[in-house]
C-alpha cells in the first residue's frame, strides 16, 4: 500500500535528496554506456540524420503560407518559419523567430510548443514556448511583422488551451488561481478575456466539475458558419460539447458521450465508439456518421454513414479540405486514403497519381482557403516522400528524404502470433536474410493510438545497419482494428495487451526468427508500462528492454500529475479496481533474486521536466530493482518533457545510449 512504500521521497521532482539520488544514478550508467567508441558512433549518426540539411521539413499550412519548425546543428531549438509552396521548392523560407536567440536572450531554456493563429488571415499568433519540454507553457502574443506584442495577449506557464475569438479577444483554459483547476491538472474554468483588460476581469462562460479532466472553448470563424464550442472532457473517453448562444446560453450536441465530434461548415461528423440505436436503428461502433449540424439541434435525425467498419478495415482519421472530407483507413494495418465530396451525395474517389506501395498518410490540409493536401509515403526501407497537390488534381513530390542507411538485404514481412484467447494479432518483421542478429521488439498498446510502419534513419544507422532485426507489433489496446481492438484491453482487460505482446515474442522464437537471450524490447509511455510488465511478468522472454518516460507505479498513478486523466484507460487504484491493477503493477510486482527470480537488465530513460509521467515511476522502480538485487539501469534528462528530449543533441545521445545498452546485452558487433 501507499504507506508501505520506502521510496515516496523520490517523487518530489525537485526535491535536493531526490536530485542527488539522480545525479548519482546517472553518472554510473554514462559510466557503463556512454563512455565506449561504439557509442559515440551511433551517437553521431543519428545526429546528422536529425540535422540533416537534406530531410524533409514538414511543413503544414496557415492560409496563404506553409509553416515550419527547423532544426539542425547550428539551431538546435529551432528556427519557426513560413514560405509559399515555391518558396519552400526553393528553400526560401521567412524566418519569424529564432527559438535559440530568444532563450539566449531571456536567459530561457525554451522548447517550441506551437503556434495557434487567427483565423482566417494569420495575421496574429498565439505562441506556446514550454520551459525544458514540459506540457505546461507561456503563451504570448506574435505579429509576423513586429514580432512579439510588448502589449499583446500574454498567459503565465500553465497547461493553458486558448482560442481566437477575434482580434480583440480570446477563451481562455489556464489556471486561474485555487479551485480552477481538475483533480488532472487541468483547467476546469473557461473565460472569454477581452485585449487591454487582465485576466483576472475575463469573463467566465462555462465551468466543469472537479472530478472531469478538463474544459476548453474553441470559435469557428467560418464565414456562414461561426459558432463558438464550449467542450467538457469529462473523462478520457467521455465528454459534452455545447453551441454557446451570443446570450451565454448552452445547448448540448446531442451526440454519445463517448463518440468523437467535429463540426465544420454545415456538417457535423460523429465517430461512434460504442454502438448507438437511432429511430430503431443501430449504428456500429467505429462508424463515422454525417447530418446537418442546425437539422441535428433542432431535432432531426437524418444521418448519413460515410464510413461502417468491417473485421479488417477500420478508420483511422479524417480531414477536411475546403470542399472534400478525406478518410485514412487501415486495412490490416495498411493505409488506404478514400476522398468523399459532400456536394455530390458523399460521392467516393482517390487522391491521383499516390504510390500503391508504401504507408500514405495525409500530413496536413488547407480547408479554410483550398483542396490542397500534403502527403506522405513512407516504409520501414522506404525513405519518406512529402507530396503536393489537391484531392482532385493531382499530387507531385515535393520533398524526398535521402537514404540514411542500406537497406538493400533487409526484408519486410507482415506476420500474425496467437494471443492466449485466440485472438490474432499482426507484427511487422524487419529482418536480414540470415536473421541471426539480434531482434528488437516494439509496442504500445494502449489510447486507442496506432503504430505504422515508418522510416526511422536513426534506426536504421544505430541498429538494422549494423546487424540487428526489428519488429514493429500493433497489440491490442491501440486502434489498428477500431474501438473494439482499443476496448478489448481496457481496464481489468489489460492483462490482454501484455499477452498480445508476449505472444509475439515467443512466435518469433518458435519460428526460430529470435531466441530470448537476444530477443530486446522497447516501449515508451504506456509502452513503458507494457515494458515493465514485460520485465516482471515475462523475464524468461527477453535479453534486454528498454523503458521511456514509463508508466510503473500503478497504485499511486492516479496522484501523479496528469494521471488521474488515464483512469477511464486503466482503473482507479482507489477502489476495487486495484484487485485487477495490482495482479501487473510492476513496481508493486517487482521480485528477489533471493526468492530465484531473474529479470533481464532493463534501461530506464526518464525526464526531470516531464509533467505527463512523473519521473518518480522510473525512479522507484530503479530504486526497488536494485534493492532487489535485479540489473538495472537509468538516465533522466533534466530537460525534454515527455518526450524526454529537448533538441537533436539530447534526442541522439538518449537514442544511442538505448542502442548501447541492447548492443550489450543483446550481443553486436
Amino acid at each position: 500500500m501507499v504507506d508501505d512504500d520506502p521510496y515516496l521521497w523520490l517523487e518530489e521532482v525537485t526535491g535536493e535528496r531526490a536530485l542527488a539520488w539522480v545525479a548519482e544514478h546517472n553518472a554510473q550508467t554514462l559510466a557503463r554506456l556512454a563512455a565506449g567508441e561504439r557509442f559515440e558512433r551511433m551517437r553521431d549518426e543519428i545526429r546528422e540524420v536529425l540535422d540533416s540539411a537534406e530531410k524533409i521539413p514538414w511543413p503544414y499550412f496557415r492560409g496563404e503560407y506553409l509553416y515550419n519548425l527547423w532544426q539542425d546543428e547550428q539551431h538546435p531549438r529551432g528556427l519557426w518559419r513560413r514560405a509559399t509552396v515555391e518558396g519552400v521548392r526553393s528553400g526560401s523560407w521567412e524566418v519569424l523567430i529564432d527559438l535559440d536567440a530568444l532563450a539566449e536572450a531571456e536567459g530561457e531554456n525554451w522548447v517550441w510548443a506551437g503556434a495557434q493563429g487567427l483565423r482566417p488571415g494569420y495575421e496574429r499568433f498565439l505562441i506556446q514556448l514550454s520551459r525544458g519540454g514540459a506540457d505546461a507553457v507561456v503563451v504570448r502574443e506574435f505579429d509576423p511583422v513586429r514580432g512579439f506584442l510588448p502589449d499583446g495577449f500574454v498567459l503565465p506557464e500553465a497547461k493553458s488551451i486558448t482560442s481566437w475569438i477575434d482580434r480583440d479577444h480570446l477563451f481562455v483554459a489556464t489556471d486561474f488561481g485555487p479551485g480552477t483547476l481538475t483533480t488532472s491538472g487541468y483547467s476546469r474554468v473557461v473565460k472569454r478575456w477581452r485585449r487591454g483588460t487582465p485576466l483576472s476581469e475575463a469573463t467566465t462562460v462555462f465551468e466543469a466539475r472537479e472530478d472531469d479532466m478538463r474544459a476548453f472553448a474553441v470559435h469557428d470563424p467560418t464565414p456562414g458558419f461561426e459558432r463558438d464550442v464550449v467542450h467538457r472532457q469529462i473523462a478520457f473517453y467521455e465528454a459534452e460539447e455545447y453551441l454557446l448562444g451570443s446570450d451565454g446560453t448552452l445547448s448540448r450536441i446531442e451526440a454519445p458521450r463517448d463518440a468523437n465530434l467535429d463540426q465544420h461548415r454545415q456538417w457535423l461528423l460523429i465517430q461512434l465508439r460504442t454502438p448507438w440505436t437511432v429511430d430503431e436503428h443501430t449504428y456500429p461502433a467505429g462508424a463515422l456518421l454525417a447530418t446537418d449540424l442546425a437539422r441535428f439541434q433542432a431535432g432531426q435525425r437524418d444521418l448519413t454513414v460515410l464510413f461502417e467498419p468491417a473485421p479488417d478495415v477500420t478508420l483511422d482519421y479524417w480531414v477536411w479540405t475546403r470542399h472534400r472530407l478525406v478518410l485514412g483507413l487501415l486495412r490490416n494495418v495498411h493505409s488506404e486514403l478514400v476522398v468523399l465530396d459532400p456536394a455530390d451525395g458523399w460521392s467516393r474517389s482517390v487522391i491521383p497519381d499516390l504510390p500503391t506501395l508504401g504507408h500514405n498518410s495525409v500530413v496536413d490540409t488547407n480547408p479554410d482557403h483550398s483542396d490542397e493536401v500534403l502527403v506522405n509515403t513512407t516504409g520501414f526501407t522506404t525513405p519518406a516522400t512529402l507530396r503536393y497537390g489537391t484531392v482532385d488534381g493531382g499530387i507531385t513530390p515535393l520533398f524526398q528524404e535521402p537514404t540514411f542507411f542500406d537497406s538493400s538485404d533487409l526484408r519486410v514481412e507482415q506476420r500474425w502470433a496467437t494471443s492466449a484467447d485466440g485472438t490474432r494479432v499482426p507484427y511487422f518483421h524487419v529482418s536480414h536474410p540470415d536473421g541471426s542478429g539480434p531482434t528488437l521488439l516494439e509496442a504500445y498498446g494502449g489510447f486507442e493510438i496506432s503504430l505504422m510502419p515508418r522510416y526511422d534513419g536513426g534506426l536504421g544507422r544505430a541498429w538494422l545497419a549494423r546487424g540487428g532485426n526489428y519488429v514493429l507489433a500493433n497489440i491490442r489496446g491501440g486502434g489498428e482494428f477500431g474501438p473494439a481492438w482499443h476496448h478489448a484491453a481496457l481496464r481489468e482487460n489489460r492483462t490482454r495487451a501484455f499477452e498480445d505482446l508476449a505472444a509475439v515474442a515467443r512466435d518469433l522464437i518458435d519460428r526460430g526468427h529470435a531466441t530470448p537471450r537476444r530477443l530486446g524490447a522497447l516501449g515508451g509511455s504506456n509502452g513503458g508500462l507494457l515494458m515493465g510488465v514485460m520485465l516482471t511478468r515475462y523475464p524468461e522472454l527477453f535479453g534486454a528492454i528498454v523503458g521511456l518516460v514509463p508508466l510503473l507505479d500503478m497504485r499511486r498513478y492516479h496522484l501523479l500529475l496528469a494521471g488521474a486523466s488515464w483512469m477511464a484507460e486503466y482503473g482507479d487504484p482507489d477502489t476495487a479496481d486495484w484487485e485487477f491493477l495490482r495482479t501487473y503493477s510492476p513496481y508493486q510486482n517487482a521480485r528477489s533474486v533471493h526468492d530465484g527470480q531473474t529479470y533481464p537488465p532493463v534501461l530506464w530513460i526518464t525526464s526531470t521536466r516531464d509533467d505527463r509521467v512523473h519521473p518518480a515511476h522510473a525512479r522507484k522502480m530503479t530504486a526497488r530493482l536494485r534493492e532487489l538485487g535485479q540489473p538495472v539501469f537509468s538516465y533522466e534528462n533534466v530537460e525534454g518533457g515527455h518526450g524526454a528530449a529537448a533538441d537533436n543533441a539530447q534526442r541522439a545521445f538518449q537514442r544511442a545510449l538505448a542502442f548501447e545498452f541492447l548492443w550489450r546485452h543483446l550481443g553486436g558487433e
